[in-house]
């Protein structure tokens, strides 16, 4: 059993995580802004605790004594590149000093060499997501990390779990226009499967259907 953080866990790809880890039979500590606003996740094996995963102090608080960490995370009401770089950062920094050891961060499929264009509109976000990837990449750290980037379409929010995903390290799966969308309980199997039994490290992961 592995006591996992999960930094955005009210999102679709967080809940899908806390279910995904807790039915494995790990502790899951659930970290929120507001728990007021993300009711229903309290459950046996979870937590939930408030957190910004942009404070690096409050992640080394939340992080002590946890064998990994989850980020899945979005802010309205900052900047994206403001936002990423901010939470990259505080996530390394905050990390080290807990001493956790693993860190898997939800990534974004545009960022991927070989991924398609996307429209101007959508570039700032694509441009943060990148930014990040680099802070990651440039940090000097003992942490174990690793970004998880999905297939750069729309998830399936309803589907259920396969347990089944391809993988392919730092560069686009080919997706046939006929594929089924990828599933956001199978990205939380690929994720807890990361953070529990690692087998890519400190490189951009792309992960989606068979």
């Amino acid at each position: 059993m592995s006591r996992i953080v999960v930094f955005g866990a009210g999102g679709r790809a967080g809940r899908r995580v806390l279910a995904e880890a807790v039915e494995r039979g790990h502790q899951v500590t659930a970290v929120v802004r507001d728990p007021a606003r993300h009711t229903g996740l309290a459950a046996p094996g979870v937590t939930v605790v408030t957190g910004d995963a942009t404070d690096a102090e409050r992640v080394a608080e939340i992080a002590a004594g946890h064998d990994a960490v989850i980020s899945s995370v979005y802010q309205e009401d900052l900047a994206h590149e403001e936002f990423y770089l901010r939470a990259a950062r505080a996530l390394l920094g905050g990390l080290a000093k807990a001493g956790v050891p693993r860190l898997v961060v939800v990534s974004l499929g545009t960022v991927l060499p070989g991924a398609p264009e996307v429209p101007a509109e959508y570039r700032p976000f694509v441009e943060a997501r990148a930014a990040e990837l680099a802070t990651f990449r440039a940090a000097e750290t003992d942490l174990d990390w690793l970004l998880v980037a999905p297939p750069p379409t729309m998830l399936d929010p309803d589907g259920e779990r396969t347990g089944h995903y391809r993988t392919s390290v730092d560069t686009a799966l080919d997706t046939p226009d006929d594929a089924p969308l990828f599933r956001y309980a199978d990205l939380a199997v690929a994720l807890v499967d990361e953070a529990t039994e690692p087998r890519h490290h400190r490189t951009l992961l792309a992960v989606r259907s068979y």
